[in-house]
């Protein structure tokens, strides 16, 4: 499907689903405890589609926010969740420790991010999804912990059931911080074992089908590194798409930023997922996207 055509499509017959009640902020209909640590419990903050039952086996999808490791919300994905639970996938945005309210480090970020895939394919029966057809992402730091669990990283929580299998079946990066090697982004915070958490760094052929959303002006990822991880992928035989934004800076794609580049950003996932077989194509009525 033509994106230009989508993306018009979608603006003109308000196919964003619940965001054609734009002045309200969405708000998940439950949050689900996944993890105890000694810092506090963590949850996920979950949105379901119209008429959702547990009897059911949706796509899921796991989001994890941006903040640098450091600081930010579950609330900062609220509007992808809720875009994505609009055309029928079980949407979640994901509690994880941060350094300024646990004093963690980027280790237990990843951790965190492993231990909420796995506890979500552990209870798909009572999330009524397919474990099979699970979606990581996220933005910024969250891109890279959700990067993370689709690479060879090697940090994850002693007591997680090593059986279940922390990888995404797919992956959903905005402006991700997948590289954090001397010349990458956060290299002081995590040189002494960089080479471990670096996701660029720890592709394999197992890495998941991947699209990027990027921003050519970002200033702490920059467009070579988007491109040399969309070469790697392609070494390995993986797909990986890559949008880049022209002129656009990190964080673009949120829609407090831009509800136009929310839009478009999202219409890209959509078009994404959809090849994947995780949405139902858009109906056309007329020779009309409906």
């Amino acid at each position: 499907m033509n994106k230009t055509f989508l993306l018009k499509t979608l603006s003109f017959f308000g196919l964003l689903g619940a965001l054609s009640v734009l002045a309200q902020e969405p708000g998940p209909a439950e949050k689900i405890v996944y993890k105890k640590t000694e810092q506090g419990e963590l949850a996920l903050h979950i949105f379901y589609p119209a008429g959702h039952q547990k009897t059911d086996k949706r796509s899921v999808a796991v989001l994890f926010h941006g903040g640098g490791w450091n600081g930010g919300s579950p609330a900062m994905f609220y509007r992808q969740c809720e875009y994505l639970a609009s055309r029928g996938i079980v949407a979640m945005s994901v509690e994880y420790r941060l350094a300024n309210k646990h004093k963690t480090t980027p280790v237990e970020c990843v951790k965190d991010a492993k231990s909420a895939i796995r506890w979500v394919r552990q209870n798909a029966d009572q999330l009524g999804i397919d474990p099979d057809q699970l979606i990581a992402g996220g933005g910024s730091a969250g891109g890279h912990i959700a990067a993370s669990t689709g690479t060879a990283t090697s940090f994850e929580e002693e007591t997680d059931d090593k059986s279940i299998s922390y990888c995404p079946n797919a992956l959903v990066l905005f402006n991700p911080v997948y590289d954090n090697s001397p010349k990458g982004y956060g290299y002081e915070r995590v040189k002494a074992y960089w080479e471990k958490i670096s996701p660029m760094h720890n592709l394999t052929q197992a890495t998941p089908p991947t699209v990027v959303i990027f921003g050519t002006e970002d200033k702490h990822i920059s467009v070579e590194m988007a491109e040399a991880y969309k070469r790697r992928m392609k070494a390995l035989g993986v797909r990986s798409e890559l949008h880049l934004y022209a002129g656009q800076k990190h964080g673009f794609y949120r829609y407090k930023m831009s509800p136009e580049l929310f839009r478009e950003t999202i219409g890209d996932v959509d078009m994404f997922l959809t090849s994947l077989g995780y949405l139902e194509p858009m109906k056309r009525k007329n020779g009309e996207v409906k």
